[in-house]
């Protein structure tokens, strides 16, 4: 198979599993409790900043297009201009600076990339934060320390399990996806 095929295939297989994560769905108020922002975060992890970001691309490409795959069973544009906008949104950026801190350590490396991939992990999450609590914001028209209580606090000890989660993932599977989408390396 081409490796332009196989970048292809392991993209496409990403998305899908970010569109299955939107059965996991624990709704605490206007945000969720999900796994997709997790899922969003290993695909940059493992495939890189462009293919981890595209996987997120074609996830809310689904959605927009009507597919049930955004949390709680939701779809359209609306939802992006909706309270879990933003947050959307920093799934788009934060598979992409997680990939792009994963530059940073060989991928056939285990045991030294933890610490990378634990800071990429926390950067990842905090991209998706970040754009989270401002569309929260502007959405429900509170006050940005609100915000923060609302879409922050109550998902910070999820977050820190779905971390604890993702290291051993990405140090077992990245150099298993390198093998394959780069070969020569």
């Amino acid at each position: 198979m081409k490796q332009s095929s196989l970048r292809s295939v392991y993209t496409s297989l990403f998305a899908a599993l970010i569109c299955a994560g939107s059965f996991f769905s624990i709704p605490i108020g206007p945000i969720h409790i999900v796994i997709q922002n997790a899922l969003a975060i290993l695909a940059g992890l493992l495939l890189g900043p462009v293919q981890g970001a595209g996987a997120v691309g074609l996830f809310l490409l689904a959605g927009i297009l009507g597919l049930p795959v955004f949390s709680g069973g939701q779809s359209g544009i609306a939802v992006l201009s909706g309270p879990t906008g933003g947050y959307l949104v920093g799934y788009f950026i934060g598979a992409f600076v997680a990939g792009q801190a994963m530059r940073r350590v060989n991928p056939h490396a285990t045991r030294d990339a933890v610490p990378v991939i634990i800071s990429a992990a926390l950067a990842g999450f905090a991209c998706i934060y970040i754009p989270g609590v401002l569309f929260l914001r502007q959405t429900l028209q509170i006050s940005f320390a609100e915000a923060i209580a609302k879409g922050v606090v109550p998902f910070l000890a999820a977050d820190a399990i779905k971390l604890v989660v993702l290291v051993p993932i990405t140090a077992r599977l990245r150099p298993v996806i390198h093998r394959y989408l780069s070969p020569n390396d």
